[in-house]
């Protein structure tokens, strides 16, 4: 199962993007995701505030602004429906 984080903020559309992307495909399974807004925290702030969204898969920084979902699936070792 990988592990997926989106660092975003609030009021951020392509955050809203993103995460409706991961809502679509969680059926498809092969992955848990959860969500973490930097404004929450200084050192996340500071080190994304003009990169939200930003999506790393399994440890590692896999998108930033955008994420297409054949990539996504691409990256999760899935073919694209």
């Amino acid at each position: 199962m990988h592990e997926v984080i989106v660092y975003s903020r609030r009021g951020c559309h392509l955050c809203d993007v993103v995460k409706q992307t991961l809502i679509k495909l969680e059926p498809r399974g092969g992955f848990i995701w959860r969500e973490i807004d930097i404004d929450q925290d200084d050192r996340l702030r500071i080190q994304f505030n003009d990169e939200v969204p930003v999506v790393f898969i399994d440890g590692h920084k896999a998108f930033k602004y955008h994420m297409p979902e054949s990539e996504f699936l691409r990256k999760l070792g899935r073919s694209p429906l």
